[in-house]
């Protein structure tokens, strides 16, 4: 490889090549090597002579040739602030003070944020009782490096030591202006608090605890009130502990704030106060910051309450609970329904309407069932509420605005005409029903009807008890509503009761003969069977037990989804004798079941068992 340079080219030697790659035999590691050298250290230095100076000119000697070693040290390096020091030590150590003052005064021009420096200097200082020097040292050092509190905290106490009161105090306030720590701040309290200036400590915890920095600490405040209570001042500290719940406000709120707010008063025997202070605190803090407010409260009522106050605690403790969990879940209606029972169980009316109108606010997002069902029973125990509480003007409007917002709620419509049959306005319940049942669209009609057929029947207005069910009937000819008419008719008290319940079993047996769920005609029918068993006679029950269908097994082929053949299924059917014209399999069947009748007694089981079979499929054709 060539390189170029100013006097022209200059080849570059090689690097030499190892021919002998090979690991030698016996490894020396760099640490082997180290330890052979100590060991081999065969010339021992023996430690120089001590000097023993006799007259001054072997000290000035001694001094000179020391200085000189200093002097040189500092030379080769002047930042290395150790070698000014121990330059200055020696010094002071031959009570040479004006000389160790200059060499602190050129370390200090060297680098003067040095702390140590300052801090030897001016211990220096002290040591030689050069008070004035001192205090100009500490002058200049909390001048200069105003933010190291270990000047302060040296300064004020030279100065008290020294019985200057009024040169601390001072010192105190210029290092205050600068806004120092909590321990600063208590300091300089606990100072005047030596010299019993309770007055002058107060004012500066307020100026401590108004600082921006450390206004937020809640022990600061707390630190102030029991000063306030130690000194006797029980009036003041109460003040505090007051100016200190607005301060934080709700937004800052702590725990511990309210904890010794509340033993204080309890010191005072003021057991009201300390319930008041308990519940505020805990209608605003949340629970997972308030386990240690729980546990005092309870504490505190179980010194100095009764049951009811023991109470009180529990069910504070539970309604925080339920609060975290409808903050979590606003839409949790179980949680509601938990939270409601609890506050109508211990709280005042407008409490209670005030979470009923929070719950009722969270309408569900999605269009389920089972969430509207929980949510509309949140309406419906509310309008209950009010009823029970008799506003029932506020319930009425309570039910009408639910309405409007779901017309189609038949549980809802219920509630409203129950409301108004408690209150005795019989027509009025009467006009929410046929509203009711006139809505184009309801979740349970069948419910609904049902409702307002019975509350006919309570009224004993049998008349139109009547026509509710021949409504109903022209728009369902469901087997049930049958059969509950015939019953309506049949609990009447009167001489054409039974006529009239056997008219209507025939009426509805003509009508459900178009029907095609045949066990609903067969559910008619044995209902129909029960009643002329009851009350009928021999004729009667003969003419039904002909109506009677017979019950006949059938096979059907299935098919599966993608069009392939899965086999034969069995299931029974019911022949009804009306219904015989148009089946022409039946004298077949007839005939088969005798045939079935006659088979152990004849000779070819296996062709009567072919023949059965054959009869059956034909059947299922």
């Amino acid at each position: 490889i060539m390189a170029s340079t100013a006097a022209g080219k200059q080849r570059i030697p090689k690097v030499a090549k190892v021919k002998n790659k090979a690991p030698a035999e016996v490894q020396i590691t760099a640490e082997q090597l180290l330890r052979e050298a100590k060991e081999r250290e065969l010339e021992l230095l023996p430690p120089p002579p001590k000097q023993k100076i006799t007259d001054k000119e072997e000290l000035n000697d001694y001094k000179l040739r020391k200085r000189k070693g200093f002097e040189d040290n500092i030379r080769k390096n002047r930042t290395v602030i150790s070698n000014w020091i121990k330059y200055a030590q020696w010094e002071e150590s031959l009570q040479e003070v004006q000389r160790a003052r200059s060499i602190y005064e050129r370390a200090l021009d060297v680098d003067h944020r040095n702390v140590t420096l300052w801090l030897k200097y001016a211990e220096m200082e002290m040591k030689s009782r050069q008070v004035n020097h001192a205090r100009n040292i500490w002058d200049r050092a909390i001048t200069i490096l105003p933010r190291v509190n270990q000047f302060w905290y040296k300064y004020t106490y030279m100065e008290e030591m020294l019985g200057n009161v009024a040169g601390c105090r001072q010192a105190f306030e210029r290092w205050m202006e600068w806004e120092p720590e909590e321990q600063a701040w208590h300091s300089y309290i606990n100072f005047e608090l030596r010299y019993k200036e309770v007055d002058k400590a107060r004012s500066i915890y307020e100026r401590y605890i108004l600082l921006d920095g450390l206004s937020l600490c809640v022990k600061n405040w707390i630190k102030y009130a029991r000063f306030e209570e130690k000194h006797g001042y029980i009036a003041h500290s109460r003040k505090v502990y007051e100016r200190a719940v607005e301060f934080f406000g709700e937004e800052y709120v702590d725990e511990n704030l309210f904890v010794a707010f509340a033993r204080f008063e309890e010191t005072q025997k003021e057991f009201e106060r300390v319930r008041v202070i308990y519940k505020y605190a805990l209608d605003r803090i949340p629970k997972h910051q308030a386990q240690e407010l729980f546990k005092n409260y309870t504490m505190f009522e179980k010194k100095f309450g009764d049951r009811r106050g023991i109470e009180d605690v529990i069910v504070s403790k539970r309604r925080f609970q339920y609060e975290e969990e409808v903050k979590a879940n606003p839409h949790n209606y179980d949680a509601w329904f938990d939270y409601l029972r609890l506050v109508e169980s211990d709280a005042d009316p407008e409490t209670v309407r005030e979470v009923y109108e929070r719950a009722i606010a969270n309408i569900p997002p999605i269009q389920e069932k089972r969430h509207w069902r929980r949510y509309i029973y949140l309406w419906i125990n509310y309008a209950l509420y009010e009823e029970l509480e008799v506003k029932f003007d506020r319930c009425r409007k309570l039910y009408e605005k639910y309405l409007e917002f779901t017309p189609e709620n038949c549980t809802t419509w219920i509630k409203f005409a129950e409301l108004e049959t408690i209150l005795g306005d019989i027509e009025r319940a009467r006009a929410i029903f046929e509203l009711a049942i006139g809505q184009p669209r309801l979740d349970m009609p069948e419910v609904l009807w049902k409702s307002y057929i019975d509350f006919e029947i309570e009224q004993e207005e049998f008349g139109n008890t009547r026509n509710l069910y021949k409504r109903l009937l022209q728009r369902t000819q469901h087997v049930k509503v049958w059969i509950s008419y015939a019953k309506f008719e049949l609990s009447i008290d009167g001489p054409e009761r039974l006529q009239k319940c056997r008219q209507i079993y025939e009426e509805a047996n003509k009508g459900m003969r178009s029907c095609e769920e045949k066990e609903e005609r067969l559910m008619l029918l044995e209902s129909w069977r029960d009643f002329e068993r009851e009350f009928g006679s021999d004729a009667t029950r003969e003419r039904v037990r002909k109506l009677l269908p017979e019950k006949v097994k059938k096979r059907r082929k299935l098919t599966a989804e993608d069009g392939s053949d899965a086999g034969w299924e069995e299931y029974y059917d019911y022949i009804f004798p009306e219904d015989a014209a148009n089946q022409p399999n039946l004298k077949l069947l007839a005939m088969a079941k005798m045939w079935k009748r006659q088979q152990v007694q004849e000779d070819s089981p296996s062709f009567c068992s072919c023949l059965s079979s054959t009869v059956i499929s034909l059947c299922g054709e």
